[in-house]
């Protein structure tokens, strides 16, 4: 069944009044017709299975049929920290982080960034969350946060709760999963802050040391910028739903 984001103003006395780019897309994309059902969902946790009826000053509305209880997010809060890689790397990055379960996309402006993304990049990004979402079955649509520098990430972080591990490379750190496996009291809330083409320097890593990062392996070999968050998120996800406390 498809899925579709709409904001909460859009719901009343129990139907969902479509914007004209949802009517669209619903109509001439998904080539679906008055009596056809989907899946609304708010983007915070709420669900529902609607029906498209006539509309009175447009071609359809959506009816609200019923709640859905269905949990497919991560138990715990996972934020990406992702120094912009070159080019269109990071429109992957999105999607793919958004699929795996992330909760917060942080990217960020490093030493070694060669990306500093306009207005329009960063609306294309979030157009590609909401998609991805959709297409995964999320029951919420990941944060995405504008650009910073590293420096301001690591002081905007102090006061915020959370275990921060930074993937670096040809180091002694310890594998990521060494990290996350022994413990029978997971955190709440995880931070990976991965570099970007070149990786992070050496003033970055003692900077973010310094305000609470520890430093951790993804493996001997050096994966590619926009390989790693794949690869990082991928362990996290398959360490949260296989220890037992996740619930389907």
């Amino acid at each position: 069944m498809q899925r579709l984001v709409v904001d909460l103003h859009q719901i009343c006395a129990r139907r969902v009044v479509l914007t004209p780019e949802q009517i669209h897309y619903l109509g001439r994309v998904l080539r679906l017709r008055v009596g056809d059902r989907f899946v609304a969902m708010d983007g915070k946790g709420q669900s529902w299975i609607v029906k498209l009826v006539e509309g009175e000053a447009s071609p359809f509305e959506a009816e609200l049929l019923e709640a859905i209880a269905l949990n497919t997010e991560l138990p715990i809060a996972v934020t990406l920290v992702m120094a912009l890689p070159k080019g269109s790397g990071f429109d992957e990055v999105v999607r793919q982080a958004t699929e795996l379960g992330v909760t917060c996309i942080a990217p960020v402006i490093s030493d070694r960034t060669l990306l500093h993304p306009s207005p329009q990049r960063l609306k294309r990004w979030q157009r590609i969350v909401q998609e991805a979402a959709e297409q995964s079955e999320r029951q919420i649509v990941p944060t995405l946060l504008e650009p910073v520098s590293f420096s301001k990430h690591l002081q905007d972080m102090r006061d915020r709760p959370s275990t921060h591990y930074l993937c670096v490379t040809r180091s002694s750190a310890p594998h990521i999963l060494t990290c996350l496996l022994p413990n029978t009291c997971p955190p709440l809330s995880i931070t990976i802050a991965i570099g970007p083409e070149g990786g992070w320097t050496e003033a970055e890593v003692e900077q973010a040391i310094a305000t609470g990062y520890q430093p951790i392996s993804l493996g001997s070999r050096i994966l590619r910028a926009v390989t790693a968050p794949v690869v990082a998120l991928s362990l996290v996800a398959a360490v949260c739903e296989t220890s037992g406390s996740h619930q389907a």
